[in-house]
């Protein structure tokens, strides 16, 4: 902190005041018709500030700071000639393209809290411009929002783009209110109670009284710009509470920042400041505040017992969906069709939670009931894309409407017995008996792995195939599950052409699910 009471030329003084005690700073102008500008920061609280200037008595010899603490004794309780005056926590600034030699009083007052401010004083303004100028539009614009993101645009500081000094921008997100300046970001981050542990006035302050004090100490205070550099690492806290309500984030010189993590419909203030990295000297735009969307509302999908329902889920999305038997039963089936990736599935009945479980392909889930029992199913998709499945959901155990599957739906193909116009290909069957439909599409002999995956949707049947694709259909099933695996050899192929094989099987209620698709190829030379 700035410990004298004379403010150098053309450098940023960070100061304190306690409440109702007022603090009077000098600075002299040698010769008349000088340029003069005197800017002074509020940090966290709104203070009231007087800029008056007094003739230089005639005897008075020396320069500068010299002369200041010669003459400073003998007027320091005359009352000079205002110049100007303001209350209130606005960065406020006196500037006049030609003042008076003279001795130059700044006096400050806190009613309100101890606290602490800023204030920089130069007689070469057009030379220094040390705080980053504003744009033409100073505002940040909204330019979406989305439920945990909002997106914010600002004009570029002319200081960055006409004068190419460094400039960066830091953003800060709060839920209580705009901020007028940086330094009262940093008040704010720093400890609530730490004016109750600071020293009184007329004590001798140490670095460590500073650490108390609720901002960062430093070993070189005395020499200004030293001490700039180290007080301005943002968020340095000595308080031991977390403000989780507040962030700062610097991003460079970029004009375009969306800020994402933050609640939905809830109220947030955006203020933005242009840091001038050489002389850590900052200025505000004009603040804006945004209220994120509402989350949206989910929609429960009602079951009806017995029937199929096809359910789609966004990437890493969920859905969720109600079963509420109107029967008394003993026993609930939950019957789930997989068409893509796995999905994961969670059953409460009553809130209680019954299953919780990764699903692939089908799979069949019997819980026991309860009387005027009510079940809420939530399904999870993929993370790594949109899941697709059917669901059904009876009390009645005999009502099945998926086909059984065997472990293993791979077809498998043999070699051996490929010719210029057949393959030869296996599959796995159950001890139930169902239908089978097998297909053929010739594809390019460049088509591969990644291709394929793409058309694994399981869910689409035989009905969405073309008539001419259509191999035949055949019933099958055998009591001793080792045997129960069938072979068929399709003709009236071309030679060296590549085909896609799919094997459909198809339960009592009509719907299908499909094998794993198999690339076969003909042999070019018979």
């Amino acid at each position: 902190f700035h410990d004298s009471s004379v403010i150098p030329d053309g450098a940023e003084i960070n100061s304190y005041l306690f409440r109702d005690t007022p603090k009077r700073y000098f600075f002299v102008v040698e010769e008349d018709n000088t340029p003069l500008a005197v800017t002074v920061t509020p940090c966290d609280a709104p203070l009231e500030w007087k800029l008056s200037v007094q003739e230089l008595p005639e005897e008075a010899s020396g320069e500068g700071s010299e002369l200041l603490e010669q003459q400073k004794q003998q007027i320091t309780n005359e009352e000079g000639t205002e110049l100007f005056s303001y209350k209130g926590n606005d960065v406020e600034y006196f500037v006049s393209s030609s003042s008076p030699s003279g001795l130059y009083q700044l006096d400050l007052l806190s009613t309100e809290k101890d606290t602490h401010f800023k204030v920089y004083a130069t007689t070469t303004p057009e030379s220094d411009q040390p705080y980053p100028e504003l744009p033409y539009d100073p505002r940040i614009d909204v330019t979406s929002l989305g439920r945990t993101t909002v997106t914010l645009a600002w004009k570029p500081s002319p200081t960055a783009s006409l004068l190419k000094q460094p400039i960066q921008y830091c953003i800060v997100i709060n839920k209580e209110h705009n901020f007028k300046s940086l330094c009262a970001v940093e008040a704010k981050l720093g400890s609530d109670d730490a004016f109750m542990m600071a020293p009184k006035p007329g004590l001798d302050f140490s670095p460590f009284d500073f650490a108390h004090f609720g901002f960062p100490s430093d070993n070189n205070s005395g020499k200004e710009r030293g001490f700039l550099k180290s007080s301005s690492k943002f968020g340095r806290q000595t308080s031991s509470k977390p403000r989780v309500d507040l962030h700062k984030v610097c991003v460079g010189n970029k004009n375009i920042f969306t800020v994402s993590d933050l609640k939905p419909d809830t109220q947030y203030y955006f203020d933005m400041f242009a840091v001038n990295t050489n002389s850590n000297m900052s200025t505000a735009y004009i603040g804006t505040f945004a209220r994120t969307k509402e989350e949206a509302k989910q929609k429960t999908i009602e079951l009806k017992d017995g029937k199929v329902t096809d359910v789609f889920i966004k990437r890493k999305g969920a859905k969720f969906l109600r079963f509420a038997p109107v029967s008394s039963h003993q026993k609930v089936t939950f019957s789930i069709h997989s068409c893509l990736d796995a999905v994961q599935i969670q059953v409460r009945r009553d809130g209680k939670l019954l299953l919780s479980q990764n699903v692939e392909g089908v799979r069949q889930f019997q819980l026991r009931g309860k009387a005027k029992a009510k079940y809420l199913i939530r399904l999870k998709g993929s993370k790594k894309g949109a899941s697709m499945l059917k669901i059904l959901a009876t009390t009645r155990p005999n009502k099945q409407s998926f086909p059984s599957l065997p472990e293993d739906t791979r077809i498998k193909a043999f070699d051996k017995l490929r010719t210029c116009s057949s393959v030869t290909v296996a599959w796995l069957g159950t001890q139930e008996r169902n239908k089978f439909c097998i297909y053929k599409r010739e594809v390019d002999n460049n088509y591969n792995e990644e291709q394929k995956k793409r058309e694994q949707n399981q869910c689409l049947g035989p009905d969405t195939r073309k008539k001419s694709e259509k191999v035949l259909c055949k019933y099958f099933h055998s009591q001793n599950i080792q045997k129960a695996v069938t072979t068929e050899t399709i003709r009236g192929l071309q030679p060296g052409k590549s085909y896609l094989l799919d094997v459909y099987v198809i339960g009592h209620g009509g719907h299908s699910v499909k094998y794993q698709s198999k690339l076969v190829k003909t042999r070019k030379f018979c």
